[in-house]
């Protein structure tokens, strides 16, 4: 038997969307969470009339919304019979012989997760501001590339386009004052490839990975995923590292760059350069997670050294779906990890390069960062003030220039489950706690500030305060 949904959710979930994205988009969230949260299966949505009349939007914006739904198979249309949600159901029990058998490797990662399946929302970390990013003008840089004379763009890359490189070596010497030549840089499809071409050319499963703790999890998985013993040491930017001591030798050493991720706050060159003086790493590899351009001097980075790497990525500059970053490799190292990459990976996507050495080129990157990055400090601030009230708080991360800030706990609180209550209310943040090491035992919360701004933010971060202070009561 069908039952009609009730609408209270879906038009709580709508309203707490944030402004800056089309109506669109926000419809589409609000649906996608109201049939994977609050309304059961083979429920039956109102008619599209009632729809349009509650939401306040157009039926044409309605239905791009239902059929990106419609294409994902959550919701099923008949001809004349309406529509229905259809979130799967608990699965039946099914034999053990008959479930198939993921890897040890997969089964490590998956263990642990820590990617939400939910990307979009208030406070969601690790996305930038994508509504007010320039898209009219990428649109036209992206159209002057795509021209039959341009066919070559069409084929393979041997370590990236040119031009790109040249713009990416002029950018780092603007922004972070680092020397290095264009045949040092390799172009990846992100970070994460960056990282991973690192760990297949320097690392042997078995070989210690030294990461910090809190640690970015998405490195963390490719180094375990890839058969590392990863080793995690404490790090507060008050006393610095833990002293406890190491047995081996390790033969990689994984930093986040000038500006810590998770705890979003400057890193310290001092600190690192003494523990690396005391461990003596093989190699140093940084990942520039957080561009945030006021402390460029933290990096160890040096473009002389035969140990020292750098990854960095455009997708928190521009926005995430670029999927473009650069790693910058030791000379001797650049020709092997080349050839790698086009043995392991293969290599592509030279239209999106040639779009974006000439977005960069043109001087349109750095007038992008420079007017967002002091709306990221505004809207930092914003949150900064809000938080530091709550009750049970004992830390928030100074306002930075940086789209993530951290809230620590005092210790003792479960973390997980006040995120968990907290996605209840529609706030969507990352518990802290699992990016931490066993016997690290800070807790808190990981939260973005790119999905709002404006008097949105200001009404979203009053109500995470009120909100999570009900969640921290005694």
């Amino acid at each position: 038997m069908t039952r009609t949904v009730p609408l209270t959710p879906l038009l709580e979930r709508f309203a707490h969307q944030p402004q800056r994205l089309s109506k669109t988009a926000r419809i589409e969230q609000a649906l996608r969470l109201s049939i994977l949260h609050d309304w059961p299966e083979d429920s039956r949505l109102p008619s599209h009339r009632i729809l349009c009349g509650e939401l306040g939007v157009a039926r044409d914006t309605l239905a791009q919304a239902m059929r990106q739904l419609s294409d994902e198979g959550i919701i099923v249309t008949g001809q004349g019979q309406g529509t229905w949600t259809r979130r799967p159901s608990a699965p039946h029990p099914m034999p053990v012989e008959s479930s198939p058998r993921l890897s040890s490797r997969a089964a490590g990662i998956l263990d642990v997760p820590s990617a939400s399946a939910i990307q979009s929302g208030a406070f969601m970390p690790g996305i930038p501001d994508i509504t007010q990013f320039p898209m009219a003008k990428w649109r036209e840089l992206y159209a002057s590339v795509t021209v039959p004379r341009n066919a070559l763009l069409l084929s393979y890359s041997g370590g990236g386009y040119g031009p790109l490189k040249r713009a990416i070596r002029d950018f780092l010497w603007r922004w972070r004052r680092l020397e290095c030549d264009t045949e040092q840089i390799i172009i990846t499809d992100g970070t994460h490839n960056g990282i991973e071409l690192c760990a297949l050319a320097l690392t042997d499963a078995g070989d210690r990975v030294l990461m910090e703790s809190p640690c970015y999890w998405g490195a963390r998985n490719i180094f375990s995923v890839l058969g590392a013993r990863v080793e995690r040491l404490a790090w507060s930017p008050e006393t610095g590292h833990d002293t406890a001591p190491f047995s081996e030798g390790v033969r990689l050493a994984y930093f986040t760059g000038s500006h810590h991720y998770p705890l979003s706050v400057p890193t310290s060159r001092a600190h690192r350069e003494a523990l690396c003086h005391r461990l003596r790493p093989d190699f140093v590899l940084e990942d520039d997670y957080e561009f945030t351009g006021e402390d460029g001097a933290n990096l160890m980075y040096d473009g002389r050294s035969a140990r020292h790497l750098l990854v960095g990525s455009f997708s928190k500059l521009m926005f995430p779906g670029l999927r473009l970053g650069y790693l910058v490799a030791p000379r001797a190292l650049v020709a092997p990890l080349n050839q790698l990459r086009s043995e392991v990976f293969r290599e592509g996507r030279l239209l999106d390069q040639a779009a974006l050495a000439q977005f960069i080129a043109e001087g349109e990157l750095d007038a992008w960062y420079r007017r967002i990055q002091r709306d990221y400090l505004a809207r930092q601030q914003v949150m900064h003030d809000q938080l530091i009230q709550v009750p049970g708080v004992v830390n928030v991360s100074p306002p930075s220039h940086s789209i993530s800030l951290c809230v620590q706990f005092a210790p003792g609180v479960d973390d997980r489950r006040i995120a968990s209550r907290l996605l209840q209310s529609h706030l969507i943040t990352r518990p802290l706690s699992p990016a931490c090491a066993p016997e690290d035992p800070r807790s808190g919360l990981i939260l973005g500030i790119g999905m709002l701004s404006g008097s949105s933010l200001a009404a979203e971060a009053v109500r995470l305060r009120q909100v999570l202070t009900r969640c921290l009561a005694p």
